[in-house]
């Protein structure tokens, strides 16, 4: 079914692909995204429809598992992660865990920045869940993650049919993806850092003020 939906992209299939993305079920955005965009670039697509459908179909995914967070909890959660259908869906337990450490490290701005980031977009719905992080913060948070990492997609498929005959596209996009996350993964830590070293330059003219380093 999932190959039939990859070789045969419409709105609609988007929609459900990206969805099953934002769950547990091992679909790869960039080969649902950029394809799209390259058929775009082709005139048989609307590049905005594609973002449109897809940031949708990930917000319907991402919600069905901050609601699998909400009301089921940790125990049901891992319990599931750590069955035969959990590992059918490349899930464990120490990706559930890392998933909420990131949470836990970064607050509700992970919810976008988590979108980012492989091994944890798919799963850092479930911490917002267990967190009970309001629900129009996270949807507001996963809909900007989600619409800026379609983007880069679907920039991407459209910048490779400029060059790349179609029965190459499937290697290509595993090649210049790998550089995209390596590349956003670089800027997060880059923005850690400054905001790390912004925080304790502030702190440190509080301390030679006499002032309480650690008020708001």
């Amino acid at each position: 079914m999932l190959t039939s939906l990859l070789n045969n992209l419409t709105y609609g299939s988007i929609f459900i692909l990206m969805l099953l993305e934002s769950t547990v079920i091992p679909v790869p955005s960039e080969f649902v995204i950029a394809p799209a965009a390259y058929h775009s670039a082709a005139g048989n697509m609307n590049i905005w429809l594609v973002v449109l459908f897809g940031t949708i179909g990930a917000d319907v995914g991402a919600t069905i598992n901050y609601l699998g967070g909400y009301y089921l909890g940790r125990p049901i959660i891992y319990r599931f992660a750590n069955s035969r259908w959990g590992h059918m869906c490349m899930l464990n337990q120490a990706k559930v865990e890392k998933s909420e450490k990131y949470f836990d490290d970064h607050g509700m701005v992970a919810t976008i920045t988590g979108r980012l980031i492989p091994g944890i977009r798919h799963l850092i719905s479930i911490p917002a869940g267990l967190a009970k992080m309001k629900y129009w913060q996270f949807i507001l948070y996963t809909t900007l993650g989600a619409g800026v990492w379609n983007c880069i997609l679907a920039a991407l498929g459209w910048w490779l049919h400029t060059f790349v005959p179609e029965e190459q596209l499937d290697d290509k996009i595993m090649e210049y993806g790998e550089y995209i996350k390596f590349t956003i993964l670089i800027l997060l830590a880059v923005a850690l850092l400054y905001f790390m070293a912004k925080w304790f330059i502030r702190r440190q003219k509080r301390i030679h003020a006499g002032e309480d380093p650690n008020k708001d």
